[in-house]
């Protein structure tokens, strides 16, 4: 079995008239958030040490740095659940609905069901890059100094590698929603 029909069994198959380069970025899309996933999963679920705690205590209220384990693991997969559904911009799935779908199973989706959530999405990841600059420069998104989180070399390495590749999620997810609105509505 191929990689093109294990990607088709999980994504179903790309939508007719589709380019190559929209396919490929619906597959970079959720790429690109997996690292993200497996630093939070690794660093705060499984207590690898990727990183260290500033001299912010650790939440005593089972917050975040307080040992919520569910909460990362739940934006984990919430994260990457939202970027495989990212794929229905170019799979035929995200033009008529399948079957099993109560009520509009074989019914054409509408064009704006898909485009408007997809491009909110990506004006709010649009803030990601933003953030990162923040954080490198160890402050939070306000501009408050942040020291409850950090890392130091190797730490500092693994991090980037797993958060930078998530600043193209909404770049690509604003291509591919152009991409789809254009697409659907050409006469």
């Amino acid at each position: 079995m191929g990689v093109r029909t294990i990607a088709a069994r999980l994504h179903g198959t790309p939508a007719p008239g589709v380019p190559r380069w929209a396919v490929r970025a619906g597959y970079a899309i959720a790429l690109v958030v997996l690292p993200s996933c497996l630093w939070r999963i690794g660093g705060f679920v499984l207590g690898l040490p990727l990183f260290e705690h500033g001299p912010t205590p650790p939440a005593e209220d089972g917050g975040l740095f307080g040992g919520d384990r569910a909460y990362v693991i739940a934006l984990s997969v919430v994260s990457e659940a939202l970027a495989l559904l990212c794929f229905g911009l170019v799979a035929r799935w995200g033009e008529v609905w399948p079957r099993w779908v109560p009520v509009l199973g074989g019914r054409p989706v509408p064009v704006l069901a898909a485009v408007v959530p997809a491009a909110l999405g990506s004006a709010a990841l649009m803030v990601f890059p933003y953030g990162l600059v923040m954080f490198s420069l160890g402050l939070t998104i306000r501009g408050d100094r942040d020291l409850g989180l950090i890392t130091h070399g190797w730490q500092t390495v693994v991090f980037w590698a797993g958060y930078l590749p998530l600043a193209a999620w909404g770049p690509l997810l604003a291509a591919l929603t152009v991409h789809y609105y254009r697409r659907r509505t050409a006469s």
